[in-house]
């Protein structure tokens, strides 16, 4: 038997060097019907002895039984977008602002590598072994797909060598290559089904089967972007190195990642592969230029959506001529009178396009847009599609002329034009049933108030029954209200108005983002919160003191200051606290009083994320470890507690709930 495990464990490791020769070094030894033999060769020795069989065996990949829904995995780091920039001019900039940021006057070094068209995954690997993957997501929960990356060959179950961090999370794209595209597609119009659009729906579609035998069979390559959490040991310093040290423990990485040591270098790679780009074996959409020190990157920062240290130079999209058979304007929350071209339906960028963006009227007037032209579409990856150009040409005899409304198309105030701005403004502002329809729907959203069981279409109707006038009526809302609603029992009136109580209890940042002020997100939200003692302080803010802050402009303190300056507004802001709004402001705790004890937290917390819940131990005075050991006094654990949790219990730690812990960091 000991000849037997030692030869399937020879099998393995030939099987797995032979896999990473072939998808990351793209340097095969040997011929596909040699890795075919070691491979069923392997098979049959598994199956006869399943005693001897591992979940990292490179036989594992076919799929295993199918799932009934997708779990859901909060990733620990938030997983964040790029800014994209289209032009070289605007890459330019990029590269000048982010110099100046770092307040250099030499060039800046980027390292850059190919945008893949596919779907951005998180990879988790614990001791150098798959432990999950998750999608994107939202940024910050994904679905768990675990399942599905394990089918995909690029992708080590194991990790190579032994110089890893014990946890490491590695980032990267889910893309399907031409041919497999091509194959799948072939396979699907041969067996009547419905056929893909493009590569990247064919790979979202095929990572995203609830079979995973189905997702075994599409193709789907793997290839590395950066890295997110890691704990226990150390990863190279920049971007470049990291990359290198990832294909060494058996990460594919792209071929065509390189060293920018300038904007010059920056540019010249930028126009090589995009001559490149028709040969390539896949599909990509642009190049991601990122700072290469990560101390740089660090100092840099982030914004709520972005980093600023990387951007994507996306490569120009594809184009299509249709005909702008009329423009209509819609009314925003801000109260933006916005045009929007209604178009001859045409397919461009893997869609069928109808209605295009137009941004405002100086817009319409610098492509000298008329009703009836033949027009040019540019939809650039999941941008918004726009209207790019117009074929004056081919204008018809009776093309007319785009004419802004004298009055709201939804309210019938005046439509006002400020001259320093380009954007045209209904002045009805919550008389306008557009902005308060919008108004409420972001009063009430996750992020703001977060009311459950409120949604788009419960809102709209209770605007339509004159249930409410103003964000501050949701807070006099009765069962008795409510039952008037279509499809509205008992029970969900009494959830509802239950959600409704619960919201009254709301952070200072986040009532300040539910207001809605212009260009006030989450970050500056956050910002005013911890500048500000109060509501009222921060209504009485001058300009100085509001533009003392960070992430606060002239143009945001310009907005604050106007909005808070509208009585209305202010009005707005008493009626909510009359109606039992309770504003919880932040609280700087000085108490030290966890002073010498070391805590451990594990598993998924509700309230608080773990970095949340470590910043605020320490504070404290507490020790937060990565492991436990009998000198640790406790364990923090939340949901899907695991290994930790076991250790903790085998060496007698006191175990702590999220709220026990809560308590305990309150109880001064």
């Amino acid at each position: 038997m000991q000849d037997i495990r030692e030869h399937i464990a020879s099998l393995r490791d030939d099987l797995n060097q032979h896999n990473y020769r072939y998808y990351v070094l793209d340097n095969p030894i040997i011929p596909d019907a040699e890795y075919d033999r070691l491979f069923q060769e392997l098979k049959q020795l598994e199956d006869a002895h399943p005693e001897l069989r591992s979940p990292e065996s490179p036989t594992e990949r076919v799929g295993a039984q199918p799932l009934s829904a997708f779990q859901q995995i909060k990733h620990k780091l938030p997983m964040l977008s790029l800014d994209n920039v289209f032009d070289e001019q605007e890459f330019s900039q990029f590269y000048t602002r982010t110099q100046e940021r770092l307040g250099l006057a030499e060039p800046l070094e980027f390292a850059a590598e190919p945008k893949l068209d596919g779907v951005a995954v998180s990879l988790f690997y614990e001791k150098g072994k798959l432990a999950y993957g998750a999608t994107r997501g939202d940024g910050v929960t994904g679905e768990d797909i675990t399942h599905n990356v394990r089918t995909i060959s690029s992708i080590p179950l194991a990790l190579l060598g032994a110089d890893y961090p014990a946890q490491l999370e590695v980032r990267g794209e889910v893309y399907m290559p031409a041919a497999a595209f091509e194959k799948t597609n072939a396979a699907a119009e041969k067996a009547g089904e419905r056929l893909f659009v493009n590569p990247r729906n064919a790979a979202s579609g095929s990572l995203r089967q609830l079979d995973p035998s189905v997702t075994a069979k599409r193709g789907l390559r793997f290839c590395a972007y950066s890295i997110g959490f890691f704990d226990g040991g150390q990863v190279p310093s920049n971007h470049f190195n990291v990359m290198a040290w990832l294909q060494s423990l058996g990460i594919p990485i792209s071929p065509e990642l390189r060293l920018c040591k300038n904007l010059d270098d920056c540019l010249a790679y930028y126009a090589s592969l995009a001559n490149k780009r028709p040969t390539l074996p896949y599909e990509i959409d642009g190049i991601v230029f990122k700072v290469n020190a990560f101390s740089d990157q660090k100092e840099l920062g982030f914004v709520s959506r972005a980093p600023r240290w990387a951007v994507a130079y996306k490569f120009p999209a594809q184009e299509a001529v249709t005909t702008l058979k009329n423009v209509e304007f819609q009314v925003g929350r801000t109260g933006a009178v916005t045009p929007v071209a209604r178009l001859e339906p045409v397919f461009v960028g893997g869609v069928t396009v109808s209605n295009a963006t137009l941004h405002n009227m100086d817009e319409i007037e610098r492509l000298d847009l008329r009703i009836g032209d033949r027009v040019v579409i540019h939809r650039a990856g999941d941008v918004i599609p726009k209207v790019v150009r117009t074929i004056v040409e081919q204008r018809p005899v009776d093309a007319r002329r785009v004419v802004l409304p004298q009055s709201c198309p939804e309210c019938g105030s005046p439509v006002e034009k400020l001259e320093e701005e380009s954007v045209a403004r209904c002045t009805g502002n919550l008389m306008c049933a557009a902005q308060l329809k919008e108004a409420m729907k972001h009063f009430v959203s996750r992020k703001a108030f977060d009311i459950d069981g409120m949604g788009d279409k419960l809102v709209e109707q209770l605007i339509a029954k004159d249930l409410l006038s103003d964000v501050a009526d949701i807070f006099t809302l009765r069962e008795g209200d409510l039952r008037l609603l279509e499809r509205m029992g008992e029970k969900s009136a009494q959830k509802l108005v239950a959600a409704i109580a619960r919201a009254r209890e709301i952070e200072f940042s986040r009532f300040i983002y539910a207001l809605g002020i212009r260009e006030v997100g989450e970050t500056t939200s956050r910002t005013l919160a911890e500048a500000f003692e109060s509501m009222d302080a921060l209504m009485k803010a001058s300009q100085d003191e509001l533009l003392g802050l960070k992430d606060v402009g002239p143009v945001v303190a310009k907005h604050i200051g106007h909005f808070f300056m509208a009585d209305n507004n202010r009005r707005l802001v008493q009626r909510l606290l009359d109606h039992g709004v309770r504003i919880q402001y932040p609280v700087i705790e000085t108490s030290q009083h966890l002073s010498g004890l070391t805590f451990v937290i594990t598993g998924t917390l509700a309230d608080y994320t773990r970095d949340e819940m470590k910043a605020v131990l320490i504070a404290r005075g507490a020790k937060v470890s990565g492991s436990i050991s009998k000198n640790t006094d406790y364990l923090v654990a939340g949901e899907s507690a695991g290994s930790k949790l076991k250790k903790a219990e085998e060496l007698g730690v006191r175990i702590l709930t999220e709220h026990e812990a809560v308590q305990l960091i309150h109880d001064a």
